[in-house]
């Protein structure tokens, strides 16, 4: 046991995501009634590190925390203090100012830090658990691509959402008679797709990892119309791309460390398709950040909850340098070292893929 452990600190990286807010919770009060651990809070995730901004948390603090979406200490997806930008002499220059995190923590006598991130924050949790910092890693993203965890909290209300979204389409396009697509997030993992597809009646689901033929797609629509049905729903992750073309890109941000962004397939999509059907008219709704904003699934405010606790747990038995993880049903932790560049994808092959083709749906791969 660990008895010289007196402060934490938590932050939050990457983009939001539905549980971030029950985990701070989580951690802040299994730290208080517990332990007895003074918790602290940096803002704007590394940003605040770097400029020892930070907040207290208290049990008053987080107490309307659990089914919040977002995160009350705010967060960045463009602070790697390994590779940031600062000024010098005029110019705008990279550097690694990581030391200096460090010394602010031992400024304000942290014991532990908490980082609750995604694949590119997490990486930075590895590089600080390198120089000795006392570092504990929560897996946060909707893409739920994280590969040393079978479920990311954010994944479940996620795809929940597109879901519902699914539902409403449907019925729109039961009544006009469209073809209707929904563009969702993910990046290059195709999860969020090939699980509201299923659950949301999709027709045709198109994912990163199953390249689609344009014309297995107008295929399906011309079957389906031949069996009655004068309505498709269509599905499709942003990372997906059509059989020897390219992903698309909504912009480039400059100054962020992964700088694709990815947006734009659904639309893209629906043009090609109007191309070729000429008596149907198309509709695409891209999702979007909706996926991430409002309350947050039952589902996730309690694997967030199992998180934030288990994060306790490690600090207090010292086995840092570590993510929590679930595996089955189980709590458990697995090396930062053995996390980062360890991303899943959907396997073409696996189960869900399967089921989703044995009752109907086309893939166009």
């Amino acid at each position: 046991m660990q008895h010289n452990i007196k402060k934490i600190a938590l932050l939050t990286g990457g983009g939001d995501c539905p549980g971030l807010n029950a985990t701070i919770r989580a951690i802040t009060k299994s730290a208080i009634l517990n332990y007895g651990y003074e918790v602290i809070g940096y803002k704007f995730g590394y940003r605040g590190l770097y400029n020892n901004d930070f907040m207290p948390l208290t049990l008053e603090t987080v107490s309307d925390l659990l089914p919040k979406g977002g995160t009350i200490l705010y967060s960045s997806n463009k602070d790697n203090l390994f590779d940031y930008s600062v000024e010098e002499n005029g110019k705008v220059v990279k550097k690694d100012v990581s030391d200096i995190a460090i010394e602010n923590m031992k400024k304000e006598h942290v014991d532990a830090l908490v980082v609750i991130g995604g694949d590119g924050t997490l990486t930075s949790a590895r590089d600080f658990a390198r120089k000795g910092v006392n570092v504990i890693g929560v897996p946060k993203t909707i893409d739920n691509d994280l590969g040393s965890t079978d479920t990311t909290f954010g994944f479940n209300t996620a795809t929940e959402i597109a879901t519902e979204a699914l539902d409403r389409l449907t019925t729109t396009a039961q009544s006009h008679h469209r073809i209707m697509i929904l563009e969702v997030m993910g990046r290059n993992a195709g999860f969020i797709a090939l699980e509201s597809g299923i659950a949301g009646s999709a027709d045709i689901i198109l994912l990163p990892e199953m390249p689609y033929d344009i014309k297995k797609i107008i295929d399906k629509i011309n079957q389906r119309k031949r069996e009655g049905n004068l309505f498709t729903i269509i599905v499709v992750a942003e990372g997906a791309k059509e059989k020897d073309g390219n992903i698309v890109v909504s912009k480039i941000v400059s100054d962020s460390p992964d700088p694709i962004r990815l947006g734009g397939i659904g639309n893209k999509l629906a043009a090609d398709i109007e191309k070729i059907i000429k008596d149907q008219e198309v509709r695409c709704t891209v999702l979007g950040h909706l996926q991430r904003g409002g309350n947050t699934c039952t589902f996730d405010r309690i694997l967030s909850t199992r998180y934030g606790v288990a994060a306790v747990e490690l600090i207090n038995e010292g086995k840092f340098g570590n993510m929590v993880a679930l595996k089955g049903t189980k709590i458990t932790y697995s090396s930062l070292e053995d996390v980062i560049g360890n991303n899943k994808v959907v396997d073409k092959e696996g189960e869900l893929v399967n089921v989703a083709k044995k009752i109907g749906v086309c893939f166009a791969d």
